[in-house]
């Protein structure tokens, strides 16, 4: 799939004619047998459940989903007979038109593909949703203004599509850098790490990485770090004789009384007192 940048610019050289515009709410047995598409068009799904299967793969077809279809594609649909598919579509022709270095450039569809092809799952429905709506509204209508008007909605559906991608992208991203930093929290637990250097390596401010990170994990990054230690410091007064001091710096505290008292705040009892209720005794079953 391209990036959001590389395809609003591919977008950008388009001049875009619409066919048709539509909403349609299917009966329960609806089922499109497989034909060739002939032309570009879009659907948005806004309810029910059904199947499409596109050049032989199968989608889903349910509220959240896009289809683009392109002249060529071997199609057939069908709806889910206790939810009928309701759906609304964009029919269109279009040709690449732009200026590059003072030469207009010119290409057909036949030269240049459209660049949306397949499923994508889209987050903000209800803006589409509008825009389709508005769309429908004015395909009833005529009038070289309202001709106007529908080219720019449509400019505005594509956009909101770009947004919607960007944020999905943007998400994404954010949650590996999340995911990355939590990983090296574990495999780094007993270094000096602090939150300045754990949002640096994710890309974020402080405030936004901690918030972020209390969001996907359920804990601040720093009671997340807070609680790998005394995880690991527990097994360790359970199962060695290592002194306090020593477990203290394994589990990255150089002041063995701040680790006491980070350890008594997690667990409500002192090292010591964990130590001597949880060790195993060699005469005890193991």
């Amino acid at each position: 799939m391209l990036t959001p940048g590389e395809l609003a610019a591919r977008l950008n050289k388009l001049v875009i004619s619409i066919l048709l515009v539509g909403h349609q709410k299917c009966s329960p047995e609806w089922h499109q047998l497989p034909r060739s598409i002939r032309h570009n068009s879009v659907w948005l799904i806004i309810k029910g459940k059904g199947s499409f299967t596109i050049n032989g793969k199968h989608y889903p077809a349910e509220p959240g989903k896009l289809f683009c279809f392109s002249p060529g594609m071997i199609v057939e649909r069908t709806t889910d007979p206790e939810q009928p598919l309701e759906y609304y579509f964009l029919r269109f022709h279009y040709t690449e038109t732009y200026e590059e270095k003072e030469q207009w450039i010119y290409r057909n569809a036949a030269e240049t593909a459209f660049p949306l092809e397949g499923m994508y799952t889209v987050n903000n429905t209800p803006q589409l949703i509008y825009l389709f709506e508005q769309l429908d509204i004015l395909w009833k209508r005529r009038g070289h203004m309202t001709a106007m008007r529908r080219k720019i909605l449509l400019l505005e559906l594509f956009l909101t599509l770009i947004q919607d991608f960007r944020a999905q992208k943007i998400a994404g991203d954010t949650t590996a850098a999340i995911e990355l930093t939590q990983d090296y929290m574990i495999g780094h637990y007993q270094e000096p790490l602090t939150l300045e250097s754990l949002a640096q390596m994710a890309g974020l401010s402080v405030s936004h990485y901690s918030r972020l990170f209390k969001k996907y994990i359920g804990y601040s990054p720093i009671d997340y770090l807070t609680h790998l230690r005394v995880d690991r410091a527990k097994e360790l007064l359970v199962l060695s004789d290592y002194r306090l001091k020593l477990i203290a710096s394994s589990v990255g505290y150089t002041d063995e009384f701040y680790f006491s008292r980070i350890f008594k705040k997690v667990t409500g009892v002192s090292p010591r007192d964990y130590a001597k209720k949880h060790r195993f005794s060699p005469l005890m079953d193991c």
